[in-house]
């Protein structure tokens, strides 16, 4: 399995981090990338991570089981605004792979014309940029292929419901066994 979670300026870190470091503990590939010429990309919490890939180093999108969006402001208005972004999110969605995204990140999903009649959640205050959704409050939802979640304190659920997706629940338990999850 292999991923690519995508890093923009102003990405919420404990959404992304966390995610690649379960998925990676339960041997998915993530590759990181960067939308920017430069691998260094700053969260939201002047946090600097360096970046697998830039966007323009990206070769296939068919090459993907999915693909994740992290929250945070600026960096999911940042991903939103990106029409690579937008292209390969589209891209993976319609070759029946993973779309996930959390926090503000399901504004990248409304712009890539995904979630019409999908149930999806955000962070609070997002719902009325999903317009075409069917909206829930639910901490995580799954719909489909898509996953969405509600906002920082989820990214570990966010994670185990994207590991669920891609390699089933016994991965999961392994998961929650190792990282001491009740």
């Amino acid at each position: 399995m292999k991923v690519i979670l995508f890093l923009a300026d102003g990405f919420e870190e404990v959404e992304a981090l966390t995610t690649v470091d379960y998925l990676r503990r339960q041997g998915i590939v993530v590759d990181t990338a960067s939308i920017t010429d430069d691998l260094k990309v700053r969260g939201a919490h002047n946090i600097v991570v360096l970046a697998d890939r830039t966007l323009a180093d990206l070769s296939e999108s068919r090459e993907y089981d999915g693909v994740i969006i992290p929250g945070g402001i600026p960096g999911a208005t940042n991903l939103r605004d990106n029409s690579k972004v937008i292209e390969v999110v589209r891209e993976v969605y319609n070759n029946g792979k993973l779309a996930a995204a959390i926090c503000a990140g399901p504004i990248v999903l409304e712009r890539a014309g995904i979630i019409r009649d999908k149930k999806v959640t955000s962070y609070p205050g997002f719902s009325g940029d999903l317009k075409d959704s069917i909206y829930d409050e639910e901490d995580v939802v799954v719909d489909g292929n898509i996953i969405t979640a509600r906002g920082p304190a989820l990214a570990v659920d966010f994670a185990i419901e994207i590991i669920r997706y891609l390699l089933g629940d016994k991965e999961v338990q392994n998961l929650k066994r190792d990282i001491l999850y009740k």
